[in-house]
């Protein structure tokens, strides 16, 4: 192998970009009923999509079958060289197939064929060959061919993986689209990432209830809510009337302006400095809509209340940021 002494990255780099584009700029052009059919099944597919491929193809169509499983297709991946030894037990008469193959020809996908054809189970291929094996076996072939691979030497799978990749994404968004799939649907899909917990994390899931709720009576005394204060550590207490409903809350800021105004802190009654008709929100609802509250009223904590308006909880903003909602 023979090094040039002054290779031209960047030029390499832009012929590729070009390349593939103009690959998905020719699929574009060929897009026909064929993508509309294939939708049509895989959006009736009772059971799940199973897609196959074999080397780069098989990495491709990992990454499709999860972004259909991501977008409310269920699906998965299965290895046809596996599926040949054991794994076609996953593939059910409920379910579809995905075959992904450039040439049309891999040995280890066209020996699924008649176990495929046995069960009745619906074949979309994606081949960059519409007069191979597989796609003549095909209920819908859709073409994912490549006029040239970026490769300079045409043989590396580069422009025709993009183009699959590319047709996978395509029907993977149609089909969600098909679904009504919501971005809740979609955070329910991702639990852990930031989009999920934005959608899915409520304020019950993240107060300070029960015992940790700071709470005194209407008639105590600044000194000894200052000890409630203190012992649970949230900046600031409640204030309850003898039925338990809200009348107040007395923070950090209210003690400020107390001793600023040189109160005797054993003498003065909580209702004398607390903070009346304080922002309450429901426990139910999204941290995130807390947050937006917060924001907006320009505050760092919220009490949740009940139908009654009795203290449930105590959402701070340090509580939010460390669920990563934001």
């Amino acid at each position: 192998m023979s090094r040039p002494e002054n290779p031209d990255f960047l030029g390499a780099v832009r012929r590729t970009v070009e390349l593939e584009r103009d690959a998905i700029t020719d699929l574009l052009e060929r897009l026909d009923d064929s993508f509309t059919r294939a939708c049509e099944i895989l959006l009736n597919t009772q059971g799940r999509v199973v897609v196959t491929g074999m080397g780069k193809s098989g990495h491709i169509g990992t990454k499709i079958a999860a972004t259909l499983a991501s977008t409310g297709t269920p699906a998965f991946f299965v290895h046809p060289g596996e599926a040949s030894h054991g794994d076609l037990g996953m593939i059910t008469s409920q379910d579809s197939v995905i075959a992904l193959s450039n040439s049309g020809s891999t040995s280890e996908v066209v020996t699924l064929l008649p176990l495929l054809k046995r069960m009745a189970v619906p074949l979309i291929t994606m081949t960059g060959n519409p007069d191979s094996v597989l796609a003549r076996a095909a209920e819908v072939n859709l073409d994912t061919r490549v006029a040239q691979e970026a490769c300079p030497m045409d043989l590396a799978p580069t422009s025709s993986t993009t183009v699959t990749l590319v047709a996978g994404d395509a029907l993977a968004i149609a089909l969600l689209e098909a679904r009504g799939f919501t971005p809740e649907d979609f955070a329910f899909s991702h639990p852990a990432g930031a989009l999920g917990r934005k959608l899915l994390l409520k304020v019950d899931d993240i107060m300070h209830g029960g015992d940790e709720l700071p709470r005194v009576a209407a008639g105590t005394l600044l000194d000894e809510a200052l000890i409630e204060v203190s012992s649970k550590g949230l900046g600031l207490t409640t204030v309850l009337d003898d039925d338990g409903r809200l009348l107040g809350v007395f923070t950090d800021g209210d003690l400020r302006r107390a001793l600023d105004n040189e109160m005797d802190i054993h003498n003065t009654p909580i209702e004398a400095v607390m903070s009346d008709h304080p922002v309450t929100i429901d426990k139910e609802i999204l941290a995130a809509e807390a947050l937006h509250i917060m924001e907006e009223r320009t505050i760092t904590g919220l009490i949740a209340v009940d139908e009654q308006q009795r203290p449930t909880g105590v959402i701070k903003l340090q509580d939010i940021l460390k669920a990563g909602v934001v």
